[in-house]
């Protein structure tokens, strides 16, 4: 049986990038663990993901801190501001596939949108609380 967190995570990128509108603003399926060097902007990478375990006598489960990053580069936040949108509409709520787990809730929690100091990039983040339950 695969980690909830592994699954989490195979489950989010495939439905990233299988999601036509979020492949248009991106330029293509550029979902990284970690973006390859001189990658063109804009992409998102994972980023931290922490586990609680909420599991009781009788049963598995799993709280997923699970955060998102966005990368653009322009003349304003617009661009961030549209992936993270379309991102978490996406994500938010939704009943995502685990093979082993049931995904009982997701939903954004936390979004920033920054410049990057010393830089052009823009930098987004998108923070998800995801729960879990093993379905044996």
């Amino acid at each position: 049986m695969a980690h909830p967190s592994a699954e989490l995570q195979t489950t989010v990128v495939s439905t990233l990038t299988s999601d036509q509108a979020i492949l248009g603003l991106l330029g293509g399926p550029k979902v990284f663990d970690h973006a390859p060097e001189r990658m063109a902007f804009p992409y998102l990478t994972l980023g931290r993901t922490a586990v609680i375990d909420w599991s009781t006598g009788t049963e598995d489960g799993a709280e997923h801190i699970l955060t998102l990053h966005v990368w653009a580069k322009g003349g304003s936040k617009q661009e961030t501001y549209e992936i993270m949108d379309k991102v978490s509409n996406r994500l938010h709520d939704q009943a995502l596939p685990l093979s082993s787990h049931r995904l009982v809730n997701m939903q954004l929690k936390f979004a920033e949108a920054r410049r990057e100091p010393d830089t052009d990039a823009y930098h987004g983040i998108l923070r998800f609380r995801a729960v879990t339950e093993s379905l044996a």
